[in-house]
């Protein structure tokens, strides 16, 4: 654990990033997974080899993207990947089951000490999310709802829905005019320095890294979302501690 000073002092929002932060086991598309499990369930029509090609091929096509800068405000849907990576023509029917099948292993849990963990944050700060999905987000706010989560963020920031990922500042300020803050009020929560901390720098909030990413930019660093509500709770975050005790 690393803190700059009283990094708490102040902040009446958390702006919560997902994976990695309380969302985790996502991003399911190892050599060895069988997308035809889910999609068969889906009573779709192509073949397993044929639809395996194909979630294969649209993560591809996705993840070159999502490294490239020249696609932060202009990411590709999983619609849009699908179609590209094939060469025929498919249904509106059999697209939305192979979509639907790319969403279901895209999506992770949240395991109930992380939901202990936000529920200890939310009777001191506003909550809100800012989320980098590559699928539709009902499946994501399905998974809030079934964990009891959805109701303790006052706003929810999905990527796929304008096509716009971090480190890009917009999601940021988006939310940050929807809940009604200034800057110096909200405290950003990420395990990424690239997405997270990079969208904050450009956003000019302060930001804390958990997941064990470490950065000199950070206010902060704690292992984990647990660590960073029991360190708020526990008064430890009075104690400024120097990075090279850690």
């Amino acid at each position: 654990m690393f803190i700059k000073n009283n990094i708490f002092e102040g902040k009446e929002a958390i702006l919560l990033d997902m994976n990695g932060t309380f969302m985790f086991g996502e991003d399911r598309f190892s050599l060895d997974e069988n997308f035809y499990s889910y999609y068969r369930q889906l009573d779709g029509k192509l073949s397993e080899i044929k639809v395996n090609e194909i979630i294969r091929s649209a993560y591809d096509y996705l993840e070159s993207k999502y490294h490239d800068e020249r696609y932060v405000n202009n990411f590709p849907s999983v619609e849009k990947a699908i179609l590209n990576v094939i060469n025929f023509s498919l249904s509106d029917s059999e697209l939305k089951k192979l979509v639907d099948t790319f969403s279901y292993h895209e999506l992770g849990n949240i395991p109930l000490e992380f939901v202990v963990a936000l529920y200890k944050l939310k009777k001191h700060f506003t909550l809100a999310c800012v989320i980098d999905i590559w699928s539709p987000n009902k499946l994501w706010r399905d998974a809030f709802v079934k964990a009891e989560v959805y109701d303790l963020f006052s706003v929810l920031s999905f990527s796929s829905d304008e096509g716009i990922v971090k480190p890009s500042p917009e999601p940021f300020e988006k939310v940050l005019e929807k809940l009604e803050l200034t800057k110096d009020k909200v405290l950003i929560v990420g395990d990424s320095i690239r997405r997270d901390l990079g969208g904050a720098t450009a956003s000019e909030i302060d930001c804390v890294l958990v997941g064990g990413a470490m950065h000199e930019d950070a206010v902060g660093t704690f292992s984990d979302l647990i660590e960073l509500s029991n360190s708020f709770f526990n008064g430890d975050y009075n104690e400024s501690q120097s990075i090279k005790n850690i």
